[in-house]
C-alpha cells in the first residue's frame, strides 16, 4: 500500500480545498471520493432511478465508469467518458447524494475502487468513511470538523459565487438533513475515526489547516 493520507468530515469544513492544497504541496494523489458518489447520484437521477429502487441502481452500477484524473493541478471527473466535474456540484446533487451513498450496493462497488486507488499510489483522500471504512490503516488520519452555522455560512458563500441561487435557510436545511441521513445510516455511518486527529476548522483560516496537516504528515513521515 501507498502512504496513505485520510481526511474525513462534514461539508463546508474546507476539506476539498485543504486536501488540494496539500496534495499540491506534498505530491500526494488527491482523491476526492464524494465525487464518486456524486457521479452515482448524477448517472441514477439521469435515468429517472430513485434511490428507493435498487435492483435498477445495481444494474447501472454494473456498467458505470467512473475517472478521476489529474490535470495541472485540478481534478476532473469523468462519468461515462463525460467530463461532468462542474455538474456533479449542482444543488440537485447536493440534494440526492446522501440517499445514494447510504445504499450498501453503492458502497459496495465504490469502497473497493477507492481502496485500489491507494494500493498504488500515495495520495490523499478526502471523504466521510475514509479512515473508518476505506483506509482504517491509513498511516495519518484527520477528522476536520466545523460549527453547523459556520458550515452554512461557507456553502451559501460558495454557492453565491457559483451563482448558485439558495437562501441561507435553505442551505442550512439540507445540511441538516444530509447530517442525519449520513449519521443513522445502516452501511459505513458517517463517524470520527477513534485514532483520528481531530481538527475544528470554526475559527481557522484554510492556511493555517493546511499548515496544521502538513506538520502531523511531516512528522508521520519521520516515523515510518
Amino acid at each position: 500500500m501507498g502512504f496513505v493520507v485520510a481526511i474525513d468530515g462534514p461539508a463546508g469544513t474546507g476539506k476539498g480545498t485543504v486536501t488540494k492544497i496539500i496534495a499540491e504541496k506534498t505530491g500526494l494523489i488527491n482523491i476526492d471520493t464524494g465525487a464518486m458518489y456524486r457521479c452515482v447520484t448524477l448517472e441514477c437521477l439521469n435515468q429517472g432511478v430513485s434511490a428507493y429502487e435498487e435492483e435498477k441502481i445495481e444494474k447501472i452500477l454494473e456498467n458505470i465508469d467512473i475517472k478521476l484524473t489529474h490535470d495541472e493541478n485540478m481534478q476532473k471527473v469523468y462519468l461515462n467518458g463525460i467530463d461532468v466535474s462542474e455538474e456533479i456540484r449542482k444543488t440537485k446533487i447536493d440534494e440526492n447524494v446522501a440517499k445514494f451513498s447510504a445504499l450498501k450496493c453503492v458502497r459496495d462497488k465504490l469502497t473497493p475502487m477507492q481502496v485500489k486507488m491507494g494500493e498504488m499510489q500515495d495520495v490523499i483522500m478526502e471523504g466521510r468513511d475514509i479512515g473508518t471504512i476505506v483506509f482504517p490503516n491509513a498511516d495519518v488520519k484527520i477528522f476536520l470538523d466545523c460549527s453547523l452555522e459556520e458550515r452554512a455560512s461557507r456553502r451559501y458563500k460558495q454557492n453565491i459565487k457559483k451563482g448558485i441561487n439558495e437562501s441561507y435557510d435553505d442551505v442550512l436545511k439540507s445540511m441538516i438533513e444530509r447530517h442525519k441521513l449520513e449519521t443513522e445510516r445502516k452501511i459505513a455511518p458517517f463517524i470520527k475515526a477513534t485514532d483520528a486527529i481531530l481538527i475544528d476548522t470554526s475559527k481557522m483560516s484554510i492556511e493555517d489547516v493546511v499548515t496544521k496537516i502538513l506538520e502531523i504528515i511531516h512528522e508521520r513521515k519521520k516515523q515510518l
